[in-house]
């Protein structure tokens, strides 16, 4: 994750609270969605942007997983995220999400 996407992330949990806020990636690898959710949970594990050290403990799936895919207008969910399905390993990147949240216990 990007240090001025970190940058609005740690502006936003400041003022609307963390607990307000649900963090939803679209990254097209498994472990780079994994890195970006551990960034807004637990802080940036490179230790070089905002959140070095600053554990928000944010909320946080993928686009692609079927808490945020149930939650969507079906007709916009296949317009917006369809064709994306079709070349992400979705399986992977399902896995890494749910592994991450279970192993910090924001399930």
């Amino acid at each position: 994750m990007d240090l001025e996407n970190q940058k609005r992330i740690k502006a936003l949990a400041d003022e609307k609270g963390a607990e307000n806020l649900v963090v939803i990636l679209g990254g097209a690898e498994a472990e780079a969605s994994g890195l970006a959710c551990e960034t807004v949970t637990t802080g940036d594990p490179t230790f070089a942007g905002p959140l070095a050290g600053v554990q928000l403990g944010l909320s946080c799936y993928h686009v692609v997983e079927d808490e945020v895919k149930n939650a969507v207008d079906p007709a916009v969910y296949e317009e917006q995220v369809g064709m994306m399905e079709m070349v992400l390993d979705v399986d992977a990147i399902k896995a890494e999400m749910q592994q991450y949240r279970s192993e910090t216990a924001l399930a």
